[in-house]
Formats: structure tokens, sequence, C-alpha cells
């Protein structure tokens, strides 16, 4: 769809702002004629438009931006029952949403997602017709040049080539992508680390997902797995996991463990927030809970700074806050378990996130592919 010229244009953008033909001459090396020559091309075709007007030394600027009804996408995320569904345009603005019924199997959730797109669509007739491409979010491996889910824990998948199956099903250009992947791609696109060219994501619900941006594109590793946090072994010959191994990350720090470990100390709470609460009023078992799965989180994230030096790392979670027990002693392990050189060097961010979010990182894999292309590395 875009040439090479157009879609580092398109890159520059995607990640910077909002930016005058100067600086995306200069940003590109291109001559500023060369540049203007490729923006007309891309204002032309309704991808691009003028924005405001900067005044400053010299003649004014004009900016250039993406325009964000040029093209639509659609994401789904298959971490959750029923599966949220979500129609954006290209700047990852939210403007329909649904729910699909929840299957493990791959053929029922093409079909799924083939039925739902006339429902989804219905009253928004230029998206209907600019729809761009479809993005799935899922919890496993993915092999991005195959399109395929080689290794899926959660869905019981091996080598599933599920983009495929749903574009055939719908007939529009499909990807798939690994959750955290998928917000990690977001949050470059759209989010708080639109300007961080290196970060890494902790994605903190039910399980524990991790992915990382270096040099500005999402690192994926020889096999897809770059990140994969939750199955490295944090307490040897501990708690089974899902994985088949033993003291997993993912036993000990995820919600789901917590949960479990409060039920299993005799605690009737069902969430972070009651969790401390309990430990507020000086129960034992409470606090020594949060102490181990924060400890084991905070020494899980100081790893990944010492291993790849991020400019951020930015941690989301569904429930709870890290103002409280919780985030402080997360933070108390993180600075233990750094070399001094780091400590307090590698800011650590932390967003509460609804359940659009992977369904919307998914989108975001779909609007990455259609301005720049596949992001494999």
């Amino acid at each position: 769809m875009f040439n090479s010229s157009q879609r580092e244009l398109l890159r520059v953008i995607s990640e910077s702002g909002p930016l005058s033909r100067t600086d995306l001459a200069a940003a590109i090396g291109l001559s500023k004629a060369a540049m203007s020559g490729i923006a007309r091309e891309l204002i032309d075709r309704g991808v691009l438009h003028e924005t405001e007007t900067v005044y400053g030394q010299g003649r004014p600027s004009v900016l250039l931006d993406l325009k964000p009804e040029c093209a639509f996408f659609i994401g789904i995320s298959l971490l959750e029952d029923p599966a949220p569904m979500i129609l954006s345009d290209l700047n990852g603005n939210i403007i329909a949403r649904q729910q699909l019924p929840y299957s493990r199997d791959p053929k029922v959730i093409a079909n799924a997602i083939a039925y739902g797109l006339p429902e989804i669509l219905k009253g928004h007739p230029q998206a209907s017709s600019k729809l761009a491409g479809i993005g799935v979010a899922l919890s496993g491996f993915v092999d991005e040049k195959q399109a395929t889910c080689v290794q899926s824990t959660l869905l019981g998948w091996q080598d599933v080539p599920l983009a495929e199956l749903i574009r055939q099903a719908s007939g529009v250009d499909t990807f798939i992508e690994n959750d955290a992947k998928a917000v990690a791609v977001s949050e470059k696109l759209f989010g708080i680390a639109r300007d961080t060219p290196n970060f890494s994501v902790v994605s903190l619900g039910d399980g524990i997902g991790c992915a990382h941006v270096i040099d500005g594109r999402l690192y994926r590793g020889n096999h897809g797995g770059a990140g994969e946090i939750a199955h490295a072994t944090i307490e040897p010959g501990g708690a089974p996991c899902r994985c088949g191994k033993r003291g997993c990350l993912d036993t000990i720090a995820s919600m789901k463990a917590i949960k479990e470990m409060a039920r299993a100390a005799g605690l009737k709470c069902t969430s972070l927030p009651e969790l401390e609460e309990e430990a507020s009023l000086g129960t034992v078992e409470a606090v020594a809970i949060i102490h181990k799965a924060g400890a084991a989180l905070g020494l899980a994230i100081s790893h990944l700074i010492q291993m790849n030096d991020p400019g951020m790392i930015l941690v989301t979670h569904v429930e709870g806050s890290f103002e409280g027990l919780f985030g402080t002693v997360v933070q108390q392990a993180v600075e233990a378990n750094v070399l001094p050189r780091y400590a307090g060097q590698t800011p650590i961010r932390t967003r509460r996130v609804d359940s659009d979010v992977w369904a919307r990182g998914a989108a975001s894999i779909a609007a990455h592919n259609f301005l720049i292309g596949p992001n494999i590395s």
C-alpha cells in the first residue's frame, strides 16, 4: 500500500506526533523538496492532513499529522470471557465495542469474528468502507512471520494458523500478537511511551506478561518469546505452574496466585485491595502474602532493568493501586536488587487499565502493520 519512503515518513509521525515539513525532512534525511513531495502524495491519499500553524522565527510552519479517519481497525482480546471486540480509528480512539462468545476452538473464533463484523460496523459507514485490518491479542507465543500461535497454554493451542483462519472467514487482513506485546505497541503508538525509544511493559493480571521495545521497535527474539518473565523461576521447587514447571513468577506474583494464597491462608479476600485492607489491620497472613508477591515481582523487574537498561518500566494492572503496601514492596525489591548504578535511574510508571486494553492493543497491531509494515526483529 505504501512505498518505503512513505512508510518511513509515517513511522516518524506515528512515533513523534505532528511535525513540520522541515522537521520531517531532517528526521528522514531527505531534502525538504523531496520530503514535501512524499507528504503531498499522502495528503492526496487522505492519510495525512495539515493541522495547526506554528509561529516562530522565520516563516510559520504548518504541522502534518495522521488523519484519524483514513483507516479503521478491529481489535479482539482472547484473554476474557466473553471476548471484547472494539472498532478504532488510526489514532487508537475507540468508536464502538461489543462482546463475542468465547471459545478455544480456532474455527469457532474465526467465524464468531466474521459474524460480529457487520454488527460492530453498523451505523459506521465510513469505517465499513475503510476497514484496514483485524488484530487479535492472545496469551502465548506468536510467530509473526507465519501469523501463527506457536503455543498457548491458556488456550491449549499449538501451531494454530489463527490469522489465516480469520482472514478466510472475514475477508479482512488479520494480524495476531501476544497480549503484552500488543499493549507495548499500543503504548508506543498512542500512549505514555510515544517519546520513549527503549522501554518494557509488565502486564499484571491473572497472569503476568512482558514485552520490550528497543530503539523504537518491538523486540521479539528468535522465536517470538522475548519478555517471557511469567515463567522465570523465582522460587525453585515452589508451587506447580500451568506451564509444567515449579516456582514460576506467575505462581507467586500474578493476581490469580495472590488470591489463591489468600484462600489457602483462610482469608476471605477476593481482590488485592481487600488483601491490603486486611494487611492494614495487622493480619499477619495478609502482610506475608503481599510481601512474598511484591518481592517476587520487584526481583523480576530488577532483572529486566539490569538486562535491558530501559528508559522506563510500565506496569499495567487490572485491579488495585500501586500506592499501597504491594506497590511499596515492589519498589523496595527493585531498589534492593539492582546494581547501585541503576538504583533510581529507571522510572517505574504504573497504570490501571480496563478490559479494553488488550483489544485496543490488538487494533494497534493492525494499525502498525497498515502504517509501517510487519514489526519483525
